[in-house]
């Protein structure tokens, strides 16, 4: 909970645009998702350690990419039915990336050495 908040926090307060790095975190996401299933089949302790890694570092990234985005979409001033929609996919978003985090840091930390 104390590294989601600093990279929440960090996304907020940063001066760098992380928007570049939203197409990589996405891409990176899905080559994720490709690796699970083949770690499905192949039962490798070396590639669950390398998933669980890169999964960390993925929704760190994403953490503080959405927090940045959903600062920025605050600023352009929605107002009404469409301010609250963005809040929700916000929130839903953030909630993902800590959910995700969670369980990759809980692979990685839990990994029994065979």
């Amino acid at each position: 909970a104390a590294a989601f908040g600093a990279l929440s926090l960090y996304g907020y307060t940063t001066k760098t645009d992380l928007t570049a790095f939203g197409k990589f975190l996405f891409i990176g996401l899905v080559g994720l998702i490709i690796a699970s299933l083949v770690q499905l089949f192949m039962q490798s302790s070396a590639l669950q350690f390398a998933i669980s890694v890169i999964g960390v570092f993925i929704f760190a990234g994403l953490t503080a990419y959405d927090t940045q985005r959903l600062k920025q979409e605050y600023y352009e001033g929605y107002e009404g039915e469409t301010a609250a929609k963005m809040s929700i996919l916000g929130a839903l978003s953030l909630y993902i990336n800590f959910i995700g985090m969670f369980q990759f840091l809980l692979t990685f930390l839990g990994q029994k050495e065979e």
